[in-house]
């Protein structure tokens, strides 16, 4: 079946197909996701219907990303090879048509930069945010089932994550509560905000292994504790 164009009323967006899971044979419907290019336009990877998606088992960083033209501006980039999580937990690679991110052969495989979202909107800094999990391997980041007392909760398999969009640094208690959330799902924990912490918010964090990120107009996070520091050098 040939993909469809999903709109958002101005024009075409991304392209959606339906996808079966082959463990569980559940039906889904996958649409692209849209990233902003440098020039401002949404650039989408462009799904090939006749490819039957696989379930993704050993990772590798060279069938981590695709090469996408910019139907704006022309230019080639490299983004996140599509995905889709089943309830199942099958993780599926979603097959893309036209070249294949990656170093040639005879070259030593490179990490290509990580697409990062100018923040304007909350919405904004939650797609930064999700971007940087699934840089450091989170694939399957959805809305927290448990919503913080403040801010936005994310989760993914193993993972809790809270993103402060407020004018306010973040306390120790919020610290706090992430972290025993956390412990709760027997996950790991990180928190991003945008305005940063107080002095006292990120001594608790250093004393309960708690990373902190700033998330930068950019769309950046930038590590602002040690353990923050540690994990982003592990994701480089």
């Amino acid at each position: 079946m040939a993909p469809r164009l999903e709109t958002n009323g101005s024009g075409p967006m991304s392209e959606s197909l339906p996808v079966r899971c082959p463990a569980c044979r559940r039906s889904h419907r996958f649409t692209a996701p849209a990233y902003p290019c440098a020039c401002g336009a949404p650039v989408a990877a462009p799904l090939d219907p006749d490819r039957v998606p696989a379930a993704v088992g050993h990772r590798s960083w060279r069938e981590e990303w695709v090469t996408v033209r910019c139907g704006g501006c022309g230019t080639r980039g490299e983004w996140p090879q599509p995905e889709l999580g089943c309830p199942c937990g099958t993780v599926l690679r979603i097959p893309v048509t036209g070249e294949r991110a990656g170093a040639p052969a005879a070259e030593e495989p490179r990490r290509p930069a990580v697409p990062t979202v100018p923040i304007r909107t909350a919405r904004d800094a939650v797609t930064a945010a999700v971007l940087y999990l699934r840089r450091l391997g989170h694939d399957d980041i959805r809305r927290a089932d448990q919503r913080p007392a403040s801010g936005i909760g994310l989760a993914g398999r193993g993972v809790l994550a809270q993103l402060d969009p407020s004018a306010r640094p973040a306390t120790p208690r919020d610290v706090e509560c992430l972290w025993l959330t956390a412990m709760t799902e027997s996950a790991t924990c990180l928190y991003f905000s945008l305005t940063g912490y107080t002095e006292e918010a990120v001594a608790r964090a250093d004393a309960l292994d708690v990373p902190l990120f700033v998330l930068e107009p950019s769309g950046a996070a930038r590590p602002e504790n040690a353990p923050a520091v540690a994990l982003d050098a592990d994701a480089s």
